[in-house]
């Protein structure tokens, strides 16, 4: 990543920007470098153009990524959905590559004083099936009305979340069958065991019905089939591979920096919300059956705009569950589908309490407190819209099981 800095205020009818190249972690090799950041907003409208020069030495995709900050940089989001032009991923190098970013979506009021604008590279490619979420800090919690949530969505809170990648659908039952059978299948010694497996309505449906124990266990496969360093073991000094058995993984167990694991809570909550602040869901702030797959009721909080009430109609067939096909919907400003509804997803976390204090990668309790279980995010297709807030949390034993929960993983950057 780059790290070099333009500056330019501008005092006009929307915003006041200063500007900077920002910098993530590079990926092995010469790191991509931008220069020559520009910004104007866009006469007579809400559109702020954005160019910039995008050199790298060694590679000829690149993956841009722009964040806005309205508060002097504490705290940074990215627009995502609401960027059009040489932003994402796939963008060769060269001079006076150019984006617009619609502001006026985005942001509740026509006037900040200090604006900052921050375009970032990295060479990084993500894995197949898998999106980049690039670094930077986002506002944690209920951004809305707190009365409409639950308390423990409280207090907001500014989190920084290094970059990673992270499955761009839930795990499908084909691709849990993929590893389980090899993971089942191997050597004694390195075997791994599941102490009941997963389901799945088909095979490009969501995978569900696994505990916590076995979808950490199934991550750790899924790294030595395809000959990564697996994150999960046994014991604080790292050296036995976690394969068999209910073991509640400690915090400093893990490798954090190697092979697939469970999304941290913090990590879901800013994939989820796909690079945009301030919204109930990843799309905006109303929902119906045409961006999710949930359990409607008209009218419900003011933001269920679905017409008919109930089960999606589309999903029934077949019986019990009424998970919906990976991809059905449209993905978020990151790349990423289902994130509300259709299953909710395991992350790493015991469940715990907000801090208001700003953090940096956190991980959740060190030990779970008295009758907490880890958590679960998202919502799903039985659950009702308050459910599939980004905002919304809930938990549950690890080893619980039902057919509305599923779980999808993330990746460090750098594999």
């Amino acid at each position: 990543m780059n790290d070099s800095n333009y500056h330019l205020w501008r005092g006009a009818g929307l915003l006041c920007l200063l500007l900077l190249c920002g910098a993530n972690d590079a990926a092995a090799g010469a790191a991509p470098v931008v220069s020559n950041v520009r910004a104007a907003q866009r006469s007579g409208t809400s559109y702020v153009d954005i160019t910039y020069d995008l050199a790298d030495a060694d590679s000829s995709s690149l993956t841009v990524a722009v964040g806005v900050s309205t508060n002097a940089g504490t705290t940074w989001f990215y627009p995502g959905a609401s960027l059009t032009g040489a932003v994402g991923s796939g963008i060769a190098p060269g001079a006076g590559k150019q984006s617009a970013w619609n502001a006026g979506s985005d942001l509740p009021a026509k006037l900040f004083a200090n604006v900052r604008i921050q375009v970032t590279a990295d060479d990084a490619t993500a894995p197949g099936g898998m999106a980049l979420i690039p670094a930077g800090s986002f506002t944690m919690g209920n951004c809305m009305d707190p009365n409409e949530g639950w308390s423990e969505e409280l207090p907001l809170h500014s989190v920084y979340v290094s970059g990673f990648y992270m499955d761009k659908y839930d795990v499908t039952k084909a691709l849990w069958d993929e590893v389980y059978q090899w993971a089942t299948n191997r050597p004694a010694g390195v075997r791994y065991s599941f102490e009941y497996g997963a389901q799945g309505k088909a095979a490009n449906h969501p995978a569900h019905s696994m505990t916590w124990y076995d979808a950490v266990k199934w991550c750790n496969a899924r790294s030595e089939k395809e000959g990564r360093v697996p994150a999960y073991y046994t014991d604080a000094g790292q050296a036995s591979v976690y394969r068999t058995g209910q073991t509640d993984v400690q915090n400093d167990w893990v490798k954090w920096s190697s092979g697939y694991r469970l999304p941290t809570e913090a990590e879901w909550e800013k994939a989820a919300r796909g690079g945009v602040s301030g919204q109930r869901f990843p799309w905006g702030n109303t929902i119906s059956w045409g961006q999710a797959n949930y359990y409607a009721s008209p009218g419900y909080g003011g933001y269920d705009v679905n017409p008919t009430g109930g089960y999606d109609t589309n999903f029934i067939s077949g019986g019990y569950p009424y998970t919906s096909p990976v991809g059905t919907f449209a993905a978020n400003g990151y790349g990423l589908y289902d994130m509300s509804g259709n299953v909710w997803q395991w992350c790493w976390d015991w469940w715990g309490s907000y801090s208001s204090n700003s953090q940096s990668d956190p991980r959740g309790p060190v030990l779970p407190t008295s009758g907490s279980g880890r958590v679960l995010r998202g919502g799903g297709w039985g659950n009702s819209a308050i459910g599939c807030r980004a905002a919304d949390r809930g938990s549950s034993d690890p080893d619980y099981r039902v057919n509305r929960i599923g779980f999808r993983s993330a990746l460090p950057t750098g594999q």
